[in-house]
């Protein structure tokens, strides 16, 4: 009787409010519940934030903190560990954060303003080669002044600093577990951020859990989460059908991404949230190497390359031509390269190379990551491959390694054509120069610009409207142009497949794609 009168009382909705000794969930369905496996081909390569400038900033976001960051929603920098930070200089040389009272790392250690100042210092002194220090470029000196107060002093005017403060490289970490001269190396991860790592399976995945000490803007809508990392995204949407993972956030292939949105038969049950996205993949010349350090070999490249063709036929929609490194979507966006070479054409690129008297193939090796970006990744490059092939003027040979081994090779100097990809640090045309030039850069090989690196930058972070720097930026992307060291080839879209039970991945990804797995939340349902 009572079983019967249980079900007639979960069958009115509008009653269910009044029900009482009518239980409609286990223990264990109430515990699945605040829990939500998530889905990648992205895996860190590095569990310490003094040595991550790449991918491994998805899981730092979600168990580190840093003073400022971006909730949802946002495009400017608001605090997260600092209750307040501002400029207190008019030259945009000197800033100061007020840190929030009584902040504990996970561990229980205090999180001072002596913490913030050995974060921030471990960076630039252990300067990890590619590392985040190429972020901080613009940064002097770091004071704590007593336990709430630190201030930053900059060698020269730079707006965007609280964008980079904001980004997961400039992450908080208790001194007592991090050494200051190198990094952590016994395969722990200790923040204050929104989960606490509970366990870490290279490879496999990494269990968070709710650190019941975070003191800051993200607002959990679960009680932990999974991540788990794949190798081959047809076997992760698999997971995905079969209910092993509930929710995906990376490395879907253009095809997957049609079959989501055609809702094939066995994609029933299935949803996917699509967000404009200022990713973008490009080529990386190495000025070193005796074929592409030449400019001829280069600039015929760029004659040669497809764009269309190759979005056509690999991202079937899900991605666009891009013809500047500063894609669409943020200010101050051109088509340089469009605009010098135009369309694809074999006759112009081969009278570049007469003129440079090479008229014989040239032979290159392009580079990729196997397994970083997704298995598009192998069909994007056979495609290159197919289109400066066909010119008759290059013999290229194609090679993947995963990311681990594939990153020894770019930061050693050995490639002489390698692909990469950017996920912004920030949203700002800055973020998508300054990375690549200078001695130290995110591609750990030398890109000297003089006229970027000391006259336009400087100029243009000077200048807190980010709206003014329209002038720096379209010279800055000129001089990449007529340099071609780095071509670009296409930026993407954003995509967050899940079961329908899942909710929150309109909101899941932050100005810098990187995934907020707070977000995330079961539906309820009855």
């Amino acid at each position: 009787m009572f079983y019967r009168t249980c079900l007639q009382a979960a069958a009115a909705l509008a009653s269910i409010s009044l029900l009482a000794g009518c239980s409609l969930f286990s223990d264990e369905d109430a515990e699945r519940e605040q829990k939500i496996s998530v889905g990648t081909t992205s895996e860190p390569t590095t569990l310490d934030p003094a040595a991550a400038w790449d991918g491994s900033w998805e899981l730092m976001r979600n168990v580190f903190q840093t003073l400022v960051s971006f909730p949802s929603g946002s495009t400017v920098p608001k605090p997260d560990a600092a209750k307040s930070c501002r400029f207190t200089d008019t030259g945009n040389k000197l800033y100061e954060c007020e840190l929030k009272p009584g902040l504990t790392f996970s561990n229980g250690d205090k999180l001072d303003a002596a913490a913030v100042k050995y974060s921030i210092d471990r960076i630039q002194k252990i300067d990890v080669q590619g590392g985040p220090n190429g972020l901080l470029g613009s940064l002097d000196k770091t004071e704590a002044v007593g336990d709430r107060i630190v201030k930053f002093s900059l060698k020269t005017p730079d707006a965007t600093f609280p964008f980079i403060l904001a980004t997961p490289a400039m992450s908080l970490v208790p001194p007592k577990e991090y050494p200051s001269d190198k990094l952590r190396e016994d395969g722990g991860l200790t923040g204050s951020g929104p989960y606490v790592l509970d366990s870490y399976d290279k490879g496999k995945k990494a269990e968070l859990v709710e650190n019941t000490k975070y003191e800051g803007f993200a607002k959990r809508k679960n009680k932990a989460v999974t991540i788990r990392y794949f190798g081959e995204s047809d076997v992760m949407v698999d997971a995905l059908k079969k209910k092993q993972i509930d929710a995906i956030y990376r490395g879907l292939t253009a095809e997957e991404v049609v079959n989501f949105q055609s809702q094939k038969p066995d994609y029933d049950g299935l949803q996917l949230v699509e967000t404009v996205g200022a990713d973008i993949r490009y080529l990386v010349f190495n000025a070193k190497d005796p074929m592409a350090g030449k400019l001829a070999v280069r600039r015929a490249i760029a004659q040669v390359v497809d764009r269309g063709a190759l979005v056509g036929k690999v991202y079937q929609g899900t991605a666009e031509p891009l013809y500047s490194m500063v894609p669409k979507g943020i200010a101050t966006h051109t088509t340089g390269f469009f605009d010098r070479f135009g369309e694809p054409d074999v006759a112009k690129a081969r009278e570049t190379l007469k003129d440079a008297g090479i008229t014989k193939p040239v032979s290159l090796t392009f580079w990729y990551s196997s397994d970083r970006y997704g298995s598009s990744a192998t069909p994007e490059f056979a495609e290159i491959k197919r289109q400066l092939d066909a010119s008759g003027l290059f013999k290229i040979t194609v090679k993947g390694l995963p990311e681990k081994d594939f990153k020894k090779g770019y930061k050693a100097g050995e490639y002489a054509v390698f692909g990469r990809g950017w996920f912004p640090d920030f949203p700002d045309p800055d973020n998508f120069v300054a990375p690549f030039v200078g001695p130290k850069n995110v591609l750990s090989i030398p890109y000297e610009s003089p006229e970027i690196t000391d006259q336009l930058l400087p100029a243009s972070r000077r200048e807190s409207d980010r709206g003014a720097v329209t002038e720096q930026f379209e010279r800055a992307q000129e001089i990449l142009v007529d340099d071609v060291l780095l071509l670009p080839l296409w930026q993407g879209k954003l995509y967050v497949a899940s079961t329908e039970e899942i909710g929150g991945g309109e909101l899941a990804l932050d100005p810098q794609t990187v995934m907020q797995m707070w977000e995330l939340y079961r539906k309820a349902s009855w």
